[in-house]
């Protein structure tokens, strides 16, 4: 498979590593655009649970011809990132200084801004944040650090709070910004 990338001109075998040339990581923000927009699709649009709509576009990537891509974005009104907060190639996402929730001391105020995709591909994983509402966008406050790294939280919405925990796994996973 190496070989036949470095055929066509995708991968760079020159060096200590593989490396992918201009043509590969063009090829490759292409297949992350098309993902990450029909994950735009199936969720905000047919309603799909994020973990689905996440392995549906698995499939989509590969099939969504730009001309569609190009259609689909302006369909969603040119989206800067998914659902999960990972940005969309080739638009005008902005970032912002994050952190993983996991660096928070208790006491500290964040907002979710990305699901990490190690997050998106871990069984189960997108299934539980997206039952405790753990949207990027979101606001919270660490309330309590276990010596095995378990994180709990208050998340606050309309004047309510949840109080959520996550496994050490997650909260060196998830990706926040603070709150002053």
């Amino acid at each position: 498979m190496i070989k036949r990338m470095q055929t066509e001109g995708l991968v760079d075998l020159t060096g200590p590593r593989i490396a992918l040339t201009e043509k590969g990581k063009t090829l490759a923000e292409g297949v992350v655009r098309k993902h990450r927009l029909a994950e735009c699709f199936l969720i905000d649009v047919l309603g799909l649970p994020w973990a689905t709509a996440h392995h549906e576009a698995c499939k989509w990537e590969h099939v969504i011809t730009d001309e569609v891509a190009v259609a689909l974005a302006k369909m969603l009104g040119h989206p800067t990132a998914c659902p999960h907060g990972n940005p969309i190639p080739g638009s005008n996402y902005q970032s912002v200084p994050f952190t993983k929730l996991s660096n928070l001391e208790i006491g500290k105020s964040f907002i979710i801004v990305r699901i990490s995709e190690e997050l998106e591909e871990t069984a189960g994983v997108l299934d539980s944040l997206e039952a405790n509402r753990m949207f990027p966008g979101r606001e919270g406050v660490v309330t309590n650090k276990s010596k095995d790294g378990e994180i709990s939280f208050l998340m606050n919405e309309s004047g309510s709070q949840d109080s959520v925990t996550v496994s050490s796994f997650i909260g060196s996973r998830l990706l926040v910004t603070t709150r002053q």
